[in-house]
């Protein structure tokens, strides 16, 4: 459809209502008699706890009631469960450490829940909260992720001999191992990837509300898979049938994969709502987030990269340290630990490969999915790894990566790593996104900078990331008596656009108008079913389910068209929203259709009245959006500030419902991706564990003048793995940012000497480095 089908970059039909304060987000639902909770976080990083004492609490004005762990613990809630069997390194099962809802004995972060007051008033229970009493014995922690293997590192749990909760692996350790031996020359780095948090716009929040006529609780929360949340609840928390269980999740002000499942918050309002009779509401304050959330990232890792004598890889192998926080409660919390190590083949061809991952506990939160989820990780290692075999090597970083790159001509590829690569343009992005950063006409601008006493560097990376993993979703078009539209989905936006991606698809497909078409989400009573929204899944599955939903209303449309034009279906022609007769003015519109579709004396023999149709589509592979980045810099070396000159992406997303979109969902990637590398960072103190970085005061965020103009084209190379040919495009950006961007610091601070610098790259960390550098010339 040429005016708001596939392809048009037309403006979000959403933002007008969310830019005028129209949102429905969940702070703004309020239940008749709903009483309020404040939950008091423990102010150490390990501590048992003595005993509790909230006599005074109680007492306080307006209070309902105080709860701790013992209380939870005497209701025997139960915990998400763990799947994955995995070994530690000494052959044990890997550690299952659940998080209880309420800590019990012992706290282990700073942030641990301990208490739950449910008042009147939030104010009368947060005044409460502060009379509880609680007795802590301070213990050793540890928050340093390198640390946590060390012999003589505190335990975070003492039934086991030291911090390492398991152990995960992929590849070929003796093809790996004998490809570097072998190899004419081995380059051994060691890079640490950062802790770092969403914080998203809209803190967290939940409304539980239990409903003792139907004997069944609803939670509202700002959750990005309503269903997955409802069936966790129903089956591993509370025991019951799903269908008692009702999950509502309206407008959500950003997620990043932090809010992606359950929370101890979700089920500690519905059980303290069926105790005291009341809704029970809780509200994240922002200086609470970062103590109270999931972290994300938080690795150390050691990587080998082995090429022959005349440039090729030929094997690598790398060893991560991947820090869990203190405890293991789901398959989440290891999702981007072993999910995405595939990538870290990259674009290139590497015949040999190994990856083992050791999970580690510490006295910090746990960690989950960040925009990414392992994804700009494995990127971030092997786009590093290349430029630093370029600058041992002798090699332009450019040359050295098209000389190993895969042809698109070579795909479908299986890699070393287990991943099957379908199609991409890797080497002609690369060449692209040169052209686009002027990089011929790099070293004249690097020497004009030097005469200006300011340090310039240029960096690349070609990412590629696993995408919209095999998983159904669930679609629905639903055609109303009146002839308007409601598309229901499984999936769930939090701000990437999906009303307007939706009705794109509808309109191409059956030509109908934005303003007829509603799109609901987020509710597990009106929404079949659904996975929900994460790891770049949404157009491609949930798209492609409405795809096949709608070829399903067009098909049963069509046949009552030619019953309405007394024709054969066969002669029935169906083009922007109108069934015409072949060779004839004779005509009716779908929406007429859809009408009559109601009506049995206007239907064929036979056909079911109404027009609604559902679909589900499941992939049968990951799709691999992948792409190329240019990012040039200029560090000024008397202050150690690093400037962001210019920055150029060529994208293969496969083809893109709408090309505005997606290239804001770029520009919001690249700017997660550049924060982590210049200034945010979640820091603890070393010896108390107590967090630093609990603020915007002290937890830097990146603003527009950090930036610079950014250049983005797009290289469509559609897939053939869903009926839209499209890839993903929500962690692009961030995929190919981080190294990109740390590429060109190391680039211009080579000229000084330096030869190390790990994350974030503040000012004062660069203009230590020249300083080092230029006291050990």
């Amino acid at each position: 459809m040429g005016k708001f089908g596939i392809g048009q970059g037309v403006r979000r039909e959403e933002d007008p209502r969310l830019l005028t304060g129209r949102g429905y987000y969940v702070n703004d639902v309020n239940l008749p008699g709903q009483a309020y909770t404040h939950i008091l976080r423990s102010p150490y990083a390990h501590a048992e706890i003595r005993s509790i004492d909230t006599t005074a609490a109680k007492a306080a004005p307006g209070v309902l009631v105080v709860y701790v762990g013992a209380d939870v613990v005497a209701d025997d809630l139960g915990f998400p469960g763990m799947p994955a069997k995995w070994k530690r390194p000494d052959g044990q099962p890997m550690k299952y450490r659940p998080q209880p809802p309420l800590a019990t004995d012992r706290v282990r972060y700073v942030g641990d829940p301990v208490a739950m007051v449910v008042a009147e008033t939030i104010n009368q229970a947060r005044d409460a909260a502060e009379l509880i009493d609680i007795d802590f014995d301070m213990l050793p922690s540890i928050t340093d992720t390198a640390q946590t293997v060390a012999p003589d590192a505190p335990r975070v749990w003492d039934d086991y001999p030291d911090n390492i909760s398991g152990m995960f692996q992929s590849g070929d350790a003796d093809a790996a191992g004998a490809a570097l031996a072998g190899a004419a020359h081995v380059i051994k780095r060691r890079f640490v990837i950062s802790r770092v948090f969403a914080n998203y716009m809209e803190p967290r929040g939940a409304i539980g509300d239990y409903d003792p006529r139907e004997d069944r609780y609803t939670l509202y929360a700002d959750v990005q898979y309503p269903h997955r949340v409802r069936q966790l609840l129903a089956e591993k928390i509370f025991r019951i049938p799903e269908q008692n269980v009702r999950v509502v999740s309206r407008d959500v002000g950003g997620g990043f994969g932090t809010k992606g499942w359950q929370y101890a918050e979700h089920r500690l309002t519905l059980w303290a709502s069926r105790k005291v009779g009341r809704p029970v509401k809780w509200s994240s304050e922002r200086s609470e987030a970062i103590q109270g959330d999931e972290h994300g990232r938080d690795n150390v890792t050691e990587a080998e990269l082995a090429f022959d004598d005349q440039g090729k890889i030929v094997g690598l192998r790398v060893q991560t340290i991947a820090n869990i926080g203190a405890y293991l409660s789901a398959i989440r919390n290891l999702l981007s630990v072993f999910s995405n190590v595939g990538t870290l083949i990259g674009v290139y061809n590497i015949p040999a490969a190994h990856v083992s991952v050791r999970t580690v506990h510490s006295n910090t939160n746990p960690t989950a999915p960040y925009r990414g989820a392992g994804r700009p990780e494995a990127t971030y290692v092997i786009e590093r790894m290349l430029d630093e075999a370029a600058r041992e090597l002798g090699y332009d970083p450019a040359e050295l990566r098209r000389k190993n790159m895969i042809a698109s001509d070579a795909m479908p590829v299986k890699t070393a790593l287990g991943l099957t690569y379908d199609c991409g343009a890797f080497i002609e992005n690369q060449a692209e996104a040169l052209k686009m950063a002027d990089y011929a006409g790099f070293p004249a601008r690097q020497a004009a900078s030097r005469e200006n006493g300011k340090l310039r560097g240029i960096g690349m990376a070609n990412p590629i990331e696993r995408a919209a993993s095999p998983s159904p979703d669930f679609a629905e078009v639903r055609f109303s008596t009146d002839g308007s539209t409601t598309i229901l989905m499984g999936t769930k936006s939090q701000g990437q656009g999906h009303e307007t991606v939706y009705k794109q698809i509808v309109g191409e497909r059956l030509g109908l108008d934005p303003s007829d078409i509603r799109v609901i989400d987020g509710d597990t009573d009106r929404v079949a079913f659904g996975i929900g929204t994460m790891g770049s899944r949404s157009t491609v599955i949930g798209g492609s389910a409405l795809h096949n939903a709608s070829l399903k209303i067009e098909a049963k449309a069509r046949k009552i068209a030619a019953h309405q034009l007394e024709a054969s279906e066969a002669d029935i022609e169906f083009q922007d929203g109108i069934f015409r007769v072949s060779g004839t003015d004779r005509e009716i519109s779908l929406k007429d259709v859809a009408k009559a579709s109601f009506l049995p004396a206007k239907l064929p023999p036979g056909l079911e009245p109404g027009l609604y149709e559902t679909a589900t589509f499941a992939p049968d592979q990951d799709t691999y959006p992948n792409g190329s980045h240019v990012c040039e810099v200029e560090i000024d070396p008397e202050t150690g500030t690093v400037e962001i000159l210019g920055y150029k992406v060529v994208d293969d997303v496969g083809i893109m419902i709408n090309p505005t979109i997606v290239k804001g969902q770029i520009h919001g990637g690249i700017a997660q991706g550049v924060g982590q590398i210049l200034m945010e960072q979640i820091a603890y103190d070393p010896d108390s564990g107590q967090l630093l970085s609990g603020s915007f005061m002290d937890y830097a965020m990146p603003r527009a003048d950090n930036f610079s103009d950014m250049e983005i084209a797009s290289n469509e190379v559609p897939t053939q793995r869903n009926p839209l040919g499209v890839k993903g495009a929500g962690e692009a950006g961030t995929v190919g940012a981080m190294p990109a961007l740390m590429n060109a610091i190391m680039d211009a601070l080579s000229e000084v000497g330096v030869t190390s610098l790990d994350m974030p790259a503040t000012p004062d960390r660069v203009w230590r480095a020249i300083r080092d550098a230029q006291d050990a010339a």
